[in-house]
């Protein structure tokens, strides 16, 4: 059996540096991602965390960052705090094409017997619905709410 390998391509009428600082800049980041931050020097070989935006600052993802290439390419080892073992890695490539910017979302390398990939497969459509709709609009979805049946599945990515 082969590992499932998800892969979310949009097209966000933006500049590459406005996604790169929408997708590492916590206060950016908390925008469109209900709530929560991503929180790293984005430095390979760095730790970084999703976090709840509020006082109890909870990690919601943990991992490290294995490649950063502003503002074309980032790569983060990914994994649920209760379970580091578990990990998987996502990869943003950020591309200018005419007047829109493509990002291509690709999150791969699950563990053998992993539930990351049911976990995230619900959240990554909704997230970059969201920072498409922030980027464009100014206006992010609710992704706690968007997508019923999806809505709890998604909740780590």
């Amino acid at each position: 059996m082969t590992k499932p390998e998800l892969i979310y391509t949009t097209y966000i009428r933006t500049t590459p540096e406005k996604l790169w600082n929408a997708i590492t800049n916590p206060e950016f980041a908390r925008q469109y991602w209900g709530g929560n931050e991503n929180v790293s020097d984005w430095k390979p070989g760095s730790k970084w965390v999703h976090v709840t935006g509020d006082e109890k600052r909870a990690i919601r993802v943990t991992g490290k960052v294995v490649e950063s290439i502003p503002p074309k390419r980032l790569v983060l080892t990914w994994a649920d705090p209760a379970n580091e073992a578990d990990v998987s890695r996502v990869t943003f490539e950020i591309e200018s094409v005419d007047d829109t910017v493509r990002l291509d979302v690709i999150h791969g390398d699950f563990m053998p017997g992993s539930d990351m990939v049911n976990k995230v497969s619900g959240g990554w459509p909704r997230v970059l619905s969201s920072l498409k709709s922030f980027l464009e609009t100014g206006k992010a979805l609710d992704v706690a709410n968007c997508g019923s049946k999806h809505a709890a599945a998604g909740a780590h990515s």
